[in-house]
């Protein structure tokens, strides 16, 4: 069964960092565009970052920019999110997506992505 996992989350001071993890199971990463989403409480799942097959294009929702940094490792199967200076409002479950192979939708669109993973809780306190 292709699957994606996250781990990484857990709870976190305001100002601390946390670094997600998304590794694949019966799905070879290189081959897929890759983004990264969270979804609060009674709020729309939102995109957080994206990253191209290779690692030479990020993309960024502007709530996260400068603060969150997206990248891969194609040997390790996996894609990472760190995540620095985090604050309350960055409390959700953070989830990995897999863009459909040889899609060329946006990153920013749940409708480009095929696979997702079942997510890991970010919270933050104040």
């Amino acid at each position: 069964q292709v699957q994606l996992v996250e781990s990484g989350g857990g709870l976190v001071q305001a100002g601390g960092s946390l670094r997600l993890s998304c590794g694949a199971s019966r799905l070879t990463l290189s081959n897929r565009r890759m983004g990264w989403f969270r979804q609060a409480p009674g709020k729309e799942r939102e995109f957080v970052a994206g990253i191209s097959s290779f690692g030479t294009i990020t993309m960024y929702a502007d709530s996260v920019k400068g603060r969150f940094t997206i990248s891969r490792d194609n040997a390790k199967n996996t894609v990472y999110l760190q995540m620095n200076s985090l604050k309350p409002e960055d409390t959700a479950v953070y989830s990995c997506a897999a863009i459909r192979f040889g899609y060329s939708g946006i990153y920013s669109s749940t409708q480009s992505y095929d696979v997702w993973g079942q997510g890991t809780q970010v919270t933050v306190s104040s």
